[in-house]
């Protein structure tokens, strides 16, 4: 097993004046070790098209998930989805990305635009093989896997962005890659490049898109462990402990939390440094200790985090917030979303009597849900979590 890991992001912009998209992507794993990405594109637009990309995703996905070789799976849509009469093409598209390993990617394609291929910051053109399955055109790829691979899925709404006004000829092939290729070694999250995406297909479609249009990234990088501190511990004795386990972890440490900074500045024998800096008036300052990588509040700064976390996993309309602002929240987030794989968290169960003053909205239980919730939120985004409370 090899230290890769898969960061996996996608979003979509509906049709103009529809209320649901017609796009659909899947993102299952069947097992420890490997991850099927579906994306599917259903004719037309609106509840039709939204039905119809939703049963053919949900079909591949729920087939390879139990293990069903590819060709099988296919198969089963081409005889479950009929050809239009009237147009002549299938009622539903899609392409499925399988990581095994982390190792090997299985792409299959069937009528959408082809899967573009960043290496080593440039088009990579990899090799297709030609199948006819149940009367249907299909290509097949094995590739192996490297580091700051990108691959970008797409839905046709994407070339077909700007046609008639921005280019003649819609966002072609050659012009989404040279977009894909700049953005490359920014070292974006799949998230955040899916976004870029998106938000440029809009801007050519004069922010009135004239088809759903989807971009789904896989991009390849290493695995990155996190650790966060939050809270004191329940039993004062348990304090060295979970100090030590905490600072004996690999990667960036980050402490929430004032009385938790305090016990692990006495822990390190340094001291905590405040800092004055108000860059949020809703988010209070962060603060310094040496051997900490960051040091700040707790509970409203995590709260600001979480409500960070479930934009990013629906619009990412906050991006431009927490991306290069320095308080407290937008670091946490930068940290979180953007570099960790792997987060460990260190939860105490003290109840701080502070929080305790009815006119408060904060109570132990509420601290308990934030960390449950951001838990979830960042396995959403594909990061491996371990909570540890003491």
């Amino acid at each position: 097993m090899n230290d890769l890991c898969a960061d996996i992001g996608y979003k979509s912009i509906n049709h103009y004046g529809e209320q649901l998209c017609g796009d659909h992507v899947d993102v299952v794993e069947p097992d420890e070790n490997s991850t099927v990405i579906v994306l599917s594109d259903g004719l037309g637009s609106g509840v039709k098209a939204s039905i119809l990309s939703t049963l053919t995703s949900k079909i591949i996905s729920t087939m390879m998930a139990e293990g069903l070789p590819i060709e099988e799976c296919v198969a089963t849509i081409a005889a479950t989805l009929p050809v239009c009469s009237v147009r002549g093409v299938a009622y539903s598209t899609f392409t499925i990305i399988q990581l095994l390993n982390n190792q090997t990617a299985e792409i299959i394609q069937y009528d959408n635009p082809q899967v573009i291929l960043i290496r080593d910051e440039v088009h990579y053109d990899y090799p297709k093989t030609e199948m006819n399955i149940g009367g249907k055109k299909i290509y097949k790829s094995v590739i192996q896997l490297r580091e700051n691979d990108i691959f970008v899925a797409m839905s046709d709404g994407c070339p077909h962005a700007g046609i008639g006004t921005a280019y003649n000829f819609g966002w072609r092939r050659e012009d989404i890659i040279s977009f894909v290729e700049t953005l490359a070694p920014a070292g974006y999250t799949a998230k955040t490049l899916s976004t870029m995406i998106l938000d440029e297909c809009n801007r050519l479609y004069d922010s009135k898109p004239g088809d759903d249009a989807t971009a789904a990234i896989v991009r390849i990088r290493k695995r990155e462990p996190m650790n966060m501190l939050f809270g004191p511990p329940s039993n004062r004795d348990d304090a060295d402990r979970m100090m030590s386990l905490f600072f004996s972890k690999a990667g960036k440490h980050i402490i929430c939390g004032g009385t938790t900074s305090s016990i692990a500045a006495k822990y390190l024998n340094k001291p905590v440094r405040a800092t004055l800096n108000f860059e949020q008036s809703d988010v209070p300052p962060i603060a310094e200790i040496e051997g900490v990588d960051l040091v700040t509040e707790g509970v409203i700064t995590v709260n600001k985090v979480l409500e960070y976390a479930k934009d990013y996993l629906g619009e990412n309309k906050y991006y431009e917030h927490w991306s290069f602002k320095k308080d407290g929240a937008s670091l946490i987030s930068r940290l979180l979303f953007e570099e960790a794989t792997d987060i460990n968290f260190y939860v105490g169960r003290a109840i701080n009597p502070a929080h305790q003053n009815p006119d408060l909205p904060i109570n132990f239980s509420i601290k308990m849900n934030l960390v449950e919730e951001l838990s979830k939120c960042l396995k959403q985004m594909g990061k491996r979590i371990k909570v540890s409370y003491f």
